[in-house]
Formats: structure tokens, sequence, C-alpha cells
């Protein structure tokens, strides 16, 4: 699916989401994330053993929200992608978005560097949306 390019501008901009992902009995799991979008798709990384990669390799399906808050509620704004998650555990993929995170983050290198033998780039591809105050 292709995203308004006022969505594309709000998630490419905010530094942090939030990322939905349910185990094998449907318990919601919730965590921020720092994210990168390129092509249609919204990429982070994770250890290879965290819950939420636990989660995905069981159940692909996956929602994020990228939000900002404001004081002045009229300006809330928003989007809410679900859609598909794939693990990339290592390759070309891996390479150019691990240096796109770098980039948008540079505390990444030092603070949590990120390892094909200890990580995965987890690649969300949105089957749809739902924004506020973006119109």
């Amino acid at each position: 699916m292709r995203l308004r390019r006022a969505l594309v501008r709000l998630v490419e901009r905010e530094r942090v989401c939030r990322v939905a992902t349910a185990d094998p009995s449907g318990m919601p799991h919730v965590v921020p994330v720092c994210h990168v979008w390129e092509g249609g798709k919204l990429y982070f990384a994770a250890d290879a053993k965290s819950r939420k990669v636990q989660h995905l390799r069981v159940n692909p399906q996956v929602a994020v929200v990228v939000d900002v808050y404001a004081e002045d509620w009229t300006r809330l704004a928003g989007v809410v992608l679900w859609g598909t998650a794939r693990l990339v555990r290592s390759g070309p993929v891996f390479r150019r978005i691990r240096t796109r995170l770098y980039r948008k983050y540079p505390q990444y290198p030092e603070e949590a560097a990120i390892e094909a033998s200890e990580s995965v780039i987890v690649e969300v591809t949105p089957t749809r949306a739902a924004s506020w105050g973006l119109d």
C-alpha cells in the first residue's frame, strides 16, 4: 500500500515509534523502537532473542504507531500502520538499513551496535493505515 505524503513525512521525521506484537496466545507486547522508512516499508533493529522477535517468528502480524503529542490537543497527530513483518538476518538489506539507522541515530554504534550475529532488522510492510491530525 502507498501512504499519503503527509504520513510518510511524519514517519520519517519522528525518532521513536511503538511496535505491537502478540504471543501465540494473543497476549500483546508493545515496545518503543527507533526506526527508518524506506521504499514504503518501516524498518527497525532488534536483538535476535528479544520478545518481539520471538513473537514475530510465530506471528508476523504487527502494528506500529508513530505519533506526536502536544499540550495543545488540536495539534495531536499520528499514524498507525498494520502489516506483516519479515526478519532480515544478514545481507545487503541488513547492511543498508543498519547504515540508515546509524545515520539517523548516531548513538547506535556505541550504545547498541547492530551486529548480524546478534541482531535482526525487522522489515514491516504496511497493509493498512489510519491517521489523525494530518488531514
